[in-house]
């Protein structure tokens, strides 16, 4: 196994009001670790996150509102975190765009998950 380092702030060069990209930090057969960055990201109607997996994101720089299909809203900041059990269906609301947000997101599957 090699030793790999990289720098969570470095932004990929996204400028598109909407824009969203994801980046493989880690990956193994129990979990995969991403950086996600969105800049000024508003949700699509009917376009909901479902996923297999668990998820663990943190939210390392600007504001977020998360939606999910109850109608509940959460809404994160700089240095926030969530833990968002598999299939439950959620969607990013709206992100900020000045400073655009920075992910830090582990998907796998939660020891106590059922």
């Amino acid at each position: 196994m090699e030793i790999i380092r990289g720098n969570i702030f470095i932004d990929n060069g996204i400028k598109n009001e909407g824009e969203e990209s994801f980046e493989t930090l880690f990956t193994s057969e129990n979990a995969l670790i991403e950086k996600i960055i969105t800049y000024g990201k508003i949700a699509t109607p009917g376009n909901w996150y479902d996923q297999d997996k668990d998820e663990w994101v943190l939210l390392i720089q600007g504001e977020a509102t998360l939606e999910f299909t109850n109608n509940q809203l959460i809404k994160l900041k700089k240095g926030d975190y969530l833990f968002i059990p598999a299939h439950v269906k959620h969607r990013l609301l709206i992100t900020s765009k000045k400073p655009n947000c920075i992910w830090l997101a582990i998907h796998g599957k939660h020891k106590n998950a059922h």
